[in-house]
């Protein structure tokens, strides 16, 4: 029984790598069809709405451009385009809403 103050410290184990958060809001984004912007390790942007995915890779569907199957490990960052335009216009005086 280790005693108060003592310097024997329980040690923490390190967090899961994997929470299945990712499969979670993949689905999610595949399922509603969202427009999403996707940024390459290399500083390439992609669009288009993910129509499936694995543990490895992704098919990012483009309209009226050919479908990108991208490896997991090149993705840098996954963007929702709706989220993006809405808050933009969130950001919008009233005034020129009108126009």
């Amino acid at each position: 029984m280790p005693f108060p103050g003592s310097s024997r410290k329980r040690q923490k184990s390190p967090p899961p790598g994997d929470t299945g958060q990712e499969a979670l809001y993949l689905r999610s984004l595949s399922e509603r069809q969202v427009t999403v912007n996707i940024k390459l390790r290399d500083g390439e942007i992609v669009s288009g709405w993910i129509e499936y995915f694995d543990d490895r890779m992704i098919r990012l569907t483009r309209q009226n451009k050919p479908n990108l199957f991208i490896y997991k490990e090149q993705i840098r960052t996954i963007t929702e385009q709706q989220r993006r335009d809405e808050a933009r216009n969130r950001t919008r005086p009233a005034n020129e809403e009108n126009k």
